[in-house]
């Protein structure tokens, strides 16, 4: 149960980060554009459940400027590489991390440590719509795993 407890107390603290970081980035925005869309990319070795992150997103957006906003999460695998096989493959989070060749223990992620907005889609007061991609840089979502 704690266990459970815990998990929506980590997409709960990642749902504040990301409106808190929406919502900065808006205020640098000229002329008041509405959001209507947030795409997340959220890496399978990250410990979030996009389920768990819909639901937190829609509680706490409510009353708030992301009230209706569309959250698009797009997941990425979690992929490593085998430095002695040379090849790369795909690790069973939870149950198996070692390459499935030879056994040598993953020390080289390729991909599935992704937290971060891919990019706000708003539409201006004139309704023409437009999308923008952050900045890679500082559109990171809570610390890595």
């Amino acid at each position: 149960m704690l266990f459970r407890q815990e998990r929506r107390m980590h997409e709960t603290d990642m749902t504040k980060a990301l409106i808190f970081t929406v919502r900065d980035w808006l205020a640098d925005q000229p002329g008041h554009p509405k959001v209507e869309r947030v795409h997340l990319t959220v890496g399978e070795f990250t410990c979030v459940e996009p389920a768990g992150l819909q639901f937190a997103f829609s509680a706490q957006t409510q009353g708030t400027f992301l009230q209706d906003v569309e959250l698009v999460i797009s997941e990425t695998p979690l992929v490593a590489f085998c430095h002695t096989c040379v090849q790369e493959y795909r690790p069973e989070v939870g149950l198996q991390y070692a390459c499935p060749v030879c056994q040598s223990p993953m020390d080289d992620i390729r991909s599935g440590r992704e937290l971060k907005i891919g990019r706000v889609e708003f539409s201006l007061e004139d309704h023409l719509s437009e999308e923008i991609n952050s900045d890679p840089t500082c559109s990171t979502v809570g610390n890595r795993v």
